[in-house]
């Protein structure tokens, strides 16, 4: 077992990595449960793949699980069904001293993280992520929020769990595409700053999406610990250090909106590509030698996963493409930060891009 404490002071909290954790979370939920329940929210897919082990765990720790179960998908981070779930929480009378759990993937944790956040202006939640990109990226750091009709991730909140409990072991039941699509965010640490873990996963990309217990266990905790280390530098975003988490994401956002956040691009496959594009991006400007973008490249499409616009089922131009990146919840007087390299591990914050340069490298690039 590892624990890794991301440190914000009256804030700070957890996270516990451990395989088979989900079969013993009742003795570690326990001390949160009030009234000898706790409420743990999830979806169908995950209802039933996982509950039943974590309902096992709670019952031999006398805590009854509360399930609210919603449907599977990017969909499901709406305004609809926070509503729906709110209204669920309240049904099941939760005050603010509660804990809700969050059992699941990406969608689930930043639902039912906004949603704790807002209920009685604020009750307590803990993150179990049940799905790779989940356990090591968006369980950590309470980066919480829906998508809307303009963008994703426009409706959100910045609110902490009290907890983050990782169980390798609940990969087990994952799809193989989502298990790629998680490990575009392994690889992103490693192109931030960190070449020695990006050459890590050239090395052991294989093993990991073939289920090795011991290459998911390294990746997902040199992964969090890179996380947590950034987030208690700056949990608001506000220094310029978080940022750098985003790599991939201001083109990977704008493939998702092109595709309609549904399953035909998953949020992973997005990030993918856009660290794909950031890179080649980067070559173009002159700021990034071509063999490192080539090496991303070549290590996505190794890895599965899209690695272009072609891979990412995208059809808009460039200028569409940007269209959609004008909704980016980063725009700042008028201005899109743009996480750029001058190689792998030296990604950096440029405020200073073109965004018409952008259309036109993304034309140029659909047809090289």
């Amino acid at each position: 077992m590892a624990i890794v404490p991301v440190a914000l002071g009256a804030r700070s909290y957890d996270i516990i990595v451990e395989q088979g954790a989900l079969d013993r979370a009742g003795a570690i939920l326990a001390p949160y449960a009030r009234k000898g329940r706790i409420v743990v929210v999830t979806d169908a897919h995950v209802a039933a793949a996982q509950l039943p082990r974590l309902d096992a765990s709670l019952r031999a720790a006398n805590v009854t699980l509360e399930p609210i179960i919603l449907p599977p998908g990017e969909q499901t981070k709406s305004w609809r069904h926070l509503e729906q779930l709110l209204d669920a929480l309240l049904a099941l009378e939760i005050e603010r001293g509660d804990h809700v759990v969050a059992l699941g993937g990406g969608v689930i944790g930043d639902l039912v993280g906004f949603a704790a956040s807002i209920l009685k202006r604020g009750c307590h939640f803990i993150q179990v992520p049940t799905t790779l990109l989940a356990q090591v990226d968006s369980s950590v750091g309470g980066k919480t929020a829906i998508n809307t009709a303009a963008g994703k991730n426009l409706i959100g909140s910045f609110y902490q769990p009290a907890l983050v409990l990782i169980d390798p072991s609940t990969l087990d039941s994952l799809p193989q595409r989502e298990t790629r699509a998680g490990y575009a965010e392994v690889v992103k640490y490693g192109l931030i700053d960190d070449p020695d873990f990006f050459g890590w996963c050239e090395a052991n990309a294989q093993a990991l999406l073939a289920g090795d217990p011991e290459a998911r266990t390294i990746a997902i905790e040199r992964s969090v610990r890179a996380k947590a280390a950034i987030v208690a530098d700056d949990e608001r975003e506000t220094s310029g250090r978080r940022a750098l988490l985003n790599l991939g994401h201001t083109f990977g956002h704008a493939l998702e909106a092109d595709t309609g956040f549904c399953d035909t691009l998953l949020h992973g496959e997005g990030v993918a590509a856009g660290m794909a594009l950031a890179f080649r991006y980067s070559a173009h400007l002159g700021l990034c030698p071509q063999s490192d973008a080539d090496r991303v490249t070549a290590h996505l499409k190794a890895a599965g996963l899209p690695h272009n616009l072609a891979t990412a089922h995208v059809t808009a131009n460039g200028t569409a493409l940007v269209g959609h990146m004008l909704h980016d919840k980063k725009m700042a007087a008028g201005t899109l930060p743009f996480l750029l390299a001058r190689g792998i591990g030296q990604t950096f914050l440029s405020k200073d891009v073109v965004l018409d340069d952008v259309a036109a490298f993304l034309d140029a690039d659909r047809s090289a």
